[in-house]
């Protein structure tokens, strides 16, 4: 059984999708105040519903008990429900859920952290980071999945990305190049390592198949399109002092994200693929389904 937490969420919806495309027994781990319609969803699809919370570890053990990987990728970077923090979900929530599955006798775990090229002393890195040598230190089985930036949440509106409008937001001078990769693609990797050799106890580093800057992605996207696109450019200095300003720790981090984007992130891919035959999604690709 592969328990999988935060199964509501985008990511974790998909890695129920691709290990029930693999014909994998899932367990999936929701709060109470989950969405009814992404529960059903998970049913569906044949997962078994636990109820749980990263923010009360009580719930937690129960829920591991009979199952043989966990795997999480649970963030609160976008908080969802009060007392969500990066410090009670990203840090405390994720090393309980650690004990948790340790202490029911679960054999791996498969973290899905972020790029080892960001650096820096801000709450999300240090969360991400210190749950890292947590994991590596519990004694399970462990598989760290470190993706570059998705294409879904740094190439959208969310971030003032808006190709479909016509208008983008540029993170410093948007000329340094990252390995974007697709949410889907990242969740692939996931479910082939809840029980693959080449997998354990180990660290992967994940990116799209071409790394191309901000502006190369806007160059693609006006090709594409036949429409120019308008660029607003956020200076780096700006960031750094939107992060020195950032009066919680939520901001800070995704100030610190901001700040990571514009300095670029290549991830070569080669050498994992040989490991993890996945088909990687294309920048051009997904620049097409929004347009």
């Amino acid at each position: 059984m592969n328990l999988v937490a935060g199964a509501t969420g985008f990511l974790g919806g998909e890695i129920c999708r691709h290990l029930a495309l693999r014909e994998k027994p899932i367990r999936a781990l929701v709060r109470s105040t989950s969405d009814s319609e992404k529960v059903a969803a998970l049913k569906q699809l044949g997962v078994e519903i636990v109820g749980g919370d990263l923010k009360q570890p009580q719930t937690l053990r129960d829920a591991c008990e009979g199952v043989t990987t966990v795997v999480s990728g649970v963030t609160a970077v976008i908080p969802q429900q009060p007392g969500d923090s990066i410090e009670t979900v990203d840090d405390q929530g994720q090393k309980a859920l650690i004990d948790a599955a340790r202490e029911a006798g679960a054999e791996r775990f498969v973290y899905i952290s972020f790029s080892g090229n960001i650096v820096g002393d801000d709450p999300l890195n240090r969360a991400k980071r210190s749950v890292e040598e947590y994991l590596r230190g519990s004694g399970l089985n462990y598989t760290i999945l470190r993706p570059s930036c998705f294409m879904e949440t740094w190439l959208s509106p969310m971030v003032g990305f808006d190709l479909a409008a016509r208008r983008v937001r540029v993170f410093g001078a948007g000329t340094e190049r990252l390995s974007w990769i697709a949410l889907g693609d990242v969740a692939e990797f996931a479910a082939l390592c809840v029980d693959n050799p080449e997998a354990e106890n180990t660290i992967v580093e994940l990116g799209g198949p071409e790394a191309l800057s901000p502006r190369e992605v806007i160059r693609l996207a006006e090709e594409i399109g036949g429409k120019a696109i308008e660029a607003e450019q956020v200076p780096l200095e700006a960031l750094e002092q939107q992060m020195a300003a950032a009066t919680n720790t939520t901001d800070e981090a995704f100030a610190a994200l901001m700040i990571a984007v514009s300095r670029g992130d290549v991830i070569p891919m080669e050498t994992t693929l040989e490991r993890f035959p996945v088909r990687l999604t294309p920048v051009r690709d997904y620049v097409r389904t929004v347009l």
